[in-house]
């Protein structure tokens, strides 16, 4: 995964999906906003007691950074669950301007309609960006421990094979920067529902892999290993350039997961 400057603020991007003609994918950094502490800078979530002026200003910065329209953009109102949306042309734009008017109850949205940028927020929890180069269908996902669990990326695949006849085998994934297995520590209740193979104990603190579990559920679902990158970039360690709830004793801002078809 490398990094591209475009001042004032810096993105990444998945080398795989860089690759891919027809399709435009960003993951967003803290840095290059108007947000202050602990918003600083470019915090992207209304959902958040950011200054809601501060969000909007953020988020034509990236538009113009990046060169799409703020009215394409379209996001979620994220429940840590495992309901897909599939984005139609008249939802294009839903949670823009707004939390009110995002998607209701939904972790990942599926489209393959051009022009519609789909954007996940996140800050610990893993963003998930993928594209069908075949059926011409991207789709963007949030899991967090709970969405992981309830295999939401899985759930993303299978709504992009029923509703577009996508074949995994064409499928590309981008697993983003998030909290990572050596910082997630967990409690009880991970630890009883998560994969106990996904969990590993050091000096007596038990710690759960988000990244391998969200990869392992995409093989299960039929995308080739070679298909699917994974940033390995943790959140946690990396706070001073990606939002981090944990880090940030949950009170900061939210970077975001985007990808348009052209």
């Amino acid at each position: 995964m490398a990094a591209k400057s475009h001042k004032p603020l810096n993105t990444f991007l998945f080398e795989n999906l860089s690759r891919q003609k027809g399709i435009t994918h960003f993951i967003s950094t803290r840095d290059g906003g108007v947000s202050s502490h602990p918003f600083d800078t470019l915090n992207l979530s209304f959902n958040v007691s950011d200054d809601p002026k501060h969000v909007a200003s953020n988020r034509k910065l990236l538009s113009s950074a990046l060169g799409f329209k703020i009215e394409s953009l379209t996001t979620a109102k994220q429940v840590h669950g495992n309901n897909v949306a599939i984005v139609t042309r008249d939802m294009r734009g839903k949670g823009s301007n707004d939390h009110a008017s995002a998607l209701d109850g939904i972790d990942a949205m599926v489209t393959n309609v051009p022009n519609i940028l789909l954007m996940i927020q996140v800050a610990d929890c893993v963003p998930l960006l993928f594209y069908d180069q075949k059926k011409r269908v991207i789709a963007a996902t949030h899991a967090g421990w709970r969405g992981t669990i309830l295999e939401i990326a899985r759930n993303t695949v299978n709504s992009m094979v029923k509703r577009f006849k996508s074949d995994p085998s064409y499928i590309y994934v981008g697993i983003g920067p998030s909290i990572g297995p050596c910082c997630y520590e967990v409690g009880r209740e991970v630890i009883r529902e998560a994969p106990k193979d996904l969990i590993k104990t050091r000096n007596g603190k038990s710690y759960f892999d988000l990244w391998e579990a969200n990869k392992s559920q995409l093989i299960k679902a039929g995308i080739s290993a070679s298909n699917i990158e994974v940033s390995r970039i943790c959140t946690h360690c990396k706070s001073d350039t990606f939002f981090s709830s944990r880090a940030g004793g949950g009170i900061t801002g939210r970077f975001g997961a985007g990808i348009i078809l052209a």
